[in-house]
């Protein structure tokens, strides 16, 4: 008897743990974010932000042997109570354009909750949930829908997403 894996949902996920010297700054990147929604064609060059990207794309390689680059990147702000529609990276009519990965990483966050659906070949829309911290990833395939979800009542959340392709 043989078996061969066709496919698979994978998820990486867990806490930043950088090296001495080369922190993420939470402010530079609050900051970052609320620029580029005050002055949305304005991408300001980060290096907290590329240091972020070489981390995680550095320690999926070494740990995974899978090589990623960074497509784009965006920061998002979610009001207090605010439940987002589902969302996925992945255009259904560009696939070929679109991004591999989703990487939600938590700049500043507090009760935030990522719901990820996926099919589980006949057991379709099945979901799991995630709770984003300060400091904390999730990254998933962009063909996954997901949602995200501030819970609590008095601040704002911010988050990066940085959208990988699997060379």
């Amino acid at each position: 008897m043989n078996k061969k894996v066709l496919s698979e949902q994978v998820l990486y996920y867990g806490n930043i743990s950088m090296p001495k010297g080369f922190e993420i700054e939470e402010k530079n990147l609050t900051n970052d974010i609320l620029q580029s929604e005050l002055y949305p064609n304005t991408v300001p060059f980060s290096k907290t932000l590329d240091r972020l990207s070489t981390y995680i794309s550095d320690h999926i390689n070494v740990k995974y042997n899978i090589n990623l680059i960074q497509k784009n990147t965006y920061g998002n702000i979610y009001r207090p109570g605010e439940i987002t529609l589902p969302m996925a990276g992945a255009d259904p009519v560009d696939l070929k354009n679109s991004p591999d990965f989703i990487l939600l990483y938590g700049v500043k966050v507090r009760d935030c909750n990522i719901r990820i659906y996926y099919d589980d070949n006949r057991r379709k829309g099945r979901s799991w949930d995630i709770q984003l911290t300060t400091n904390s990833f999730v990254m998933f395939p962009s063909t996954n829908m997901y949602i995200i979800s501030n819970s609590q009542k008095s601040l704002l959340n911010f988050t990066q997403t940085i959208n990988y392709e699997y060379i």
